[in-house]
C-alpha cells in the first residue's frame, strides 16, 4: 500500500490554527459581518423657494436665484436689507422687460386706435352689456379659443372697443393682430401665389387674437370668401376672432354672397361667440358727446 504524502501547509497557517483552537470566539467574532447602523436625520420641513428667488427664475436670472438660495442657507448679516435691496433692482427689471415686450406686442398688433381700457365711457349712449365687456376685458375668452361678435350702426365705437380688447391682450402677453377686411384682402391678392401669401397666412391662423374689422361693409368678392374661410377654419378652436362689424349678424349670409360658404364660415364665428350689440347714434357728433367719449368712438 503506497504511503500518503501529508498535505503542507503554510507555517502561518498552522499558527492560525493554532490560534483558532486556543480563542475561536475571535475569529467568529472577526468573521461575522458588522451590523449597519443607519442614522436618521431629523425631519425637517423643505425649504420654501423665496419669491425674489422664483423672480429670478423667471427673468432667466438663474444664477442670481441659486447665489440667493445659498446666502439664504447662510444667513450673513444684514441679509435682509440685501434681499431688499434686489427685491428693488428685480422688480425693476421685470416692468421693464414687460414694458418693452408689450411696446412690441403693439407695434405688431397694428391696432387702429391706442384705447385703454381706462378710457372706456360706460356713459356712452349705445347700450351695450357693461357686465359682459368686463368680462371679455380679463381675457378669459381668448384662453378658451372662443370668438367675439362686435355689431351695431356706424359710429357708436365699435372698433375703439375691439382695439380696447386688443391692447388688452397685448398688456397680457398675447399676439394680436388688427386687419380691415379691404385692406387685408388687397394685401392677399397682391401676394396670392408667392411665398408672402403663405407667410402671410400662417401669421394670421397662428396669431392669438385676430380682430378683423369693417366685416361686411360691402359683398365679398369670391378670392375674399376664400382667404377668410381659409383664415377661419385654421382658427376654430384654436384662436380667438373677433369680428366688427356693422352688419347685424342676421344679415352676414347676404353679404358673403355662396350660401354654401357662408354656412361653412358662420360656423366657425358665431357657435362659440360672444356678440357685444351696439346701439343708438353715432357718438362722433361732438355735441352728442363728452371729448371723452367721442375719442371712445
Amino acid at each position: 500500500m503506497q504511503r500518503q504524502e501529508p498535505i503542507r501547509m503554510k507555517p502561518h497557517s498552522v499558527n492560525l490554527r493554532r490560534e483558532l483552537a486556543f480563542n475561536p470566539a475571535r475569529f467568529l467574532a472577526t468573521a461575522m459581518p458588522r451590523p449597519t447602523v443607519v442614522v436618521h436625520a431629523p425631519e425637517t420641513e423643505p425649504a420654501r423657494p423665496h419669491p425674489l428667488a422664483e423672480e429670478l427664475t423667471k427673468l432667466g436670472l438663474f444664477g442670481m436665484a441659486q447665489g440667493l438660495h445659498r446666502l439664504r442657507g447662510e444667513r450673513p448679516r444684514g441679509l435682509s436689507r440685501f434681499e431688499d435691496w434686489l427685491s428693488a433692482l428685480v422688480a425693476g427689471e421685470t416692468a421693464s422687460r414687460k414694458q418693452k415686450r408689450v411696446a412690441s406686442r403693439l407695434r405688431a398688433a397694428g391696432l387702429r386706435y391706442r384705447a385703454p381700457l381706462a378710457d372706456v365711457d360706460y356713459n356712452a349712449p349705445r347700450g351695450f352689456d357693461d357686465a359682459l365687456f368686463h368680462l371679455l376685458a380679463t381675457g378669459r375668452w381668448i384662453d378658451d379659443a372662443d370668438n367675439v361678435i362686435i355689431d351695431g350702426p356706424t359710429g357708436v365705437g365699435k372698433t375703439w372697443l375691439a382695439c380696447a380688447l386688443g391692447e388688452k391682450a397685448c398688456s397680457d402677453d398675447r399676439s394680436v393682430r388688427y386687419e380691415r377686411v379691404s385692406r387685408l384682402s388687397a394685401e392677399l391678392d397682391a401676394a396670392r401665389g408667392t411665398t408672402r401669401y403663405t407667410r402671410r397666412m400662417r401669421t394670421l391662423q397662428h396669431v392669438d387674437l385676430l380682430i378683423i374689422d369693417d366685416w361686411g361693409i360691402e359683398p365679398f368678392t369670391a378670392e375674399q370668401r376664400h382667404d377668410l374661410l381659409e383664415i377661419l377654419e385654421g382658427r376654430y378652436g384654436r384662436r380667438s376672432t373677433l369680428v366688427s362689424s356693422p352688419v347685424a349678424v342676421d344679415q352676414w349670409h347676404r353679404v358673403i354672397g355662396d350660401p354654401t360658404i357662408a354656412a361653412e364660415m358662420l360656423d366657425r364665428v358665431i357657435h362659440n361667440a360672444h356678440r357685444l350689440q351696439l346701439r343708438g347714434e353715432s357718438l362722433r357728433d361732438p355735441q352728442k358727446t363728452s371729448p371723452r367719449g367721442a375719442a371712445a368712438a
